[in-house]
């Protein structure tokens, strides 16, 4: 399912850790890819090699580091296909594409292979919806209902006073539900977009509500962007992939991008698999998201640098294809937590980001607006973050941007390598080695998800239980094992433990909610 995924996320959500029984000594060498495709300045052929050779090492507690080229790193993180671009000073300096598009294929990745760009969707809607803010049609701030058309926001207590905005929906503020979504089976039925917003069925999400006064917290909620795309949906009288194009796609020459979900064959031929983070292939190639405007877009790394590099000349106020200056310097002002109107904004204040998760597919973007500089990475893997992560730091060094946030180190990259290399174990024995140095409980718990969505999930339940060992008064830790045990099949050993957690805590929404699926009374 997409979700709002920042630069640096965590492994469990995204199912990013496969172990790998090996050595150190036997990180994987990359088959021999295909012929790598690429385009650049004459003058950035060096920097390319640069990057590509100042890759973080691998590096394990108590070893000699190894540095390991890209195409290694993808066989460590079992990543069939990458592809990059680079874009400095108000234009693109080079793309670079590497691997295949299906796990165990022999199709070479090239620079209009289409991946899905998952949640960076929702600023590109937010693009749309502020240009229709812009012409006229729609208020920021007037109660989204006075301008919906085909389906109403259901008012409850919690919109007694304050109500659902389009700059709420947009920022994330708007109290409504469903997080994100899982996608349909290529050839499963499809549900309308009333269906998804009023969870009915073919839909297999809830109904997205408002269960929290609009305007006071910031929750992620692609549900809310379904709002979004009833809304311009409404205002245009078209369909959304139409509007879109129209809207944005056209006007900033994004020639190889659309929100057709299903897509028509022809375009179909030219994208990328999706792959589990175990290196299994999403059944199908990919799923089809009829949630167009959190999770629907299909594009290029190419393609998406444009759009960056779109917002950043707006914000200069050196173009308006799309927005005004004015405008654009609301899209990228802070509204509700770390969220603009659109994209998420980091604590530089010149940077704009987001990333996106779909099942099999990963994309991030970081631009820093006020030079004109970024990257775009999109890979066909749940696994694509954990190598964004190096490329990033290094593209970063090379070409001297103001400095990043430097995770690499951070003990959840650690213990992924070390999970990946030498096994739960391993992992073990580092963290109780560890614990005294503050690691903290979430470190295990991350680890252990991101083993159990790779399928390993004896490997997993071990990591939760030492966590549980390790820590055994933390709420989160407890959790984490309960929940493991429901996906082991172990129903007896997951109800004791959130009996135990609502012993403690008998608020506790979660241990409440695990004890009703476990057939149990709280």
């Amino acid at each position: 399912m997409p979700h709002a995924v920042p630069r640096f996320v965590p492994v469990w959500f995204l199912g990013c850790t496969a172990v790998v029984l090996l050595t150190a000594a036997d990180v994987p060498k990359a088959a021999p890819p295909p012929v790598t495709q690429w385009t650049a300045r004459p003058s950035e052929a060096g920097r390319i090699a640069r990057v590509e050779a100042g890759l973080a090492p691998l590096a394990l507690p108590g070893e000699k580091p190894q540095a390991l080229d890209v195409r290694r790193w993808m066989a460590l993180y079992r990543i069939p296909g990458l592809s990059v671009t680079v874009f400095d000073k108000n234009a693109v300096v080079w793309s670079k594409a590497y691997g295949v598009t299906q796990a165990g294929g022999k199709d070479p990745v090239t620079l209009e292979t289409l991946f899905q760009a998952a949640s960076i969707s929702k600023p590109v809607t937010a693009l749309a919806a502020l240009r229709a803010v812009e012409q006229g049609q729609v208020s920021l701030d007037a109660n989204i209902n006075d301008a919906l058309k085909s389906w109403k926001v259901p008012d409850n207590s919690f919109t007694c006073e304050q109500k659902v905005t389009l700059r709420r929906l947009l920022s994330h503020s708007a109290g409504l539900t469903v997080h994100g979504f899982p996608g349909y089976g290529v050839g499963e039925p499809l549900p309308t977009l009333q269906q998804i917003l009023d969870g009915e069925k073919p839909a297999n999400t809830e109904a997205v509500r408002v269960d929290k006064v609009p305007g006071t917290e910031a929750r992620y909620s692609g549900g809310g962007y379904v709002v979004v795309q009833a809304l311009l949906t409404d205002l245009a009288k078209k369909p959304f992939p139409q509007l879109m194009k129209e809207a944005v796609l056209d006007p900033v020459g994004m020639k190889h991008s659309t929100f057709e979900q299903p897509l028509p064959p022809a375009l179909a031929a030219r994208t990328a698999a999706g792959t589990r983070a175990s290196g299994e292939a999403v059944e199908g190639r990919w799923k089809v998201y009829p949630e167009l405007a959190p999770a629907g877009l299909w594009t290029t790394p190419s393609d998406l640098a444009l759009l960056q590099l779109e917002v950043a000349k707006a914000k200069a106020g050196k173009s308006k294809r799309v927005l005004s200056q004015a405008m654009t310097q609301q899209l990228l002002t802070k509204q509700s937590g770390p969220y603009g109107l659109g994209f998420m904004l980091e604590d530089a204040p010149d940077r704009f980001s987001h990333g996106g998760w779909n099942d099999g597919f990963t994309a991030t973007v970081v631009t820093l607006g006020d030079t004109g500089s970024g990257v775009v990475l999109m890979a066909n893997s749940d696994n694509g973050v954990l190598l964004f992560e190096r490329l990033i730091a290094s593209i970063a060094a090379e070409y001297g941007w103001t400095p990043l946030p430097d995770h690499l180190k951070s003990p959840v990259m650690a213990a992924d390598l070390l999970s990946r290399v030498k096994g739960a174990d391993a992992v073990i024995a580092w963290a109780r080695k560890t614990k005294g140095n503050g690691l903290p409980p979430q470190v295990l718990n991350q680890v252990g998800y991101g083993m159990m969505m790779s399928g390993k999930t004896e490997d997993g339940l071990k990591v939760f239980q030492e966590n549980a060992a390790l820590f055994p008064d933390d709420p989160e830790a407890q959790d984490g094992l309960g929940m493991a045990y429901m996906q082991a099949g172990k129903k007896a050993e997951a109800l004791a433990v959130y009996q135990k957690l609502l012993k403690a805590d008998p608020k506790n929404e979660r241990a409440m909610q695990a004890v009703k699926t476990l057939g149990a009374k709280p």
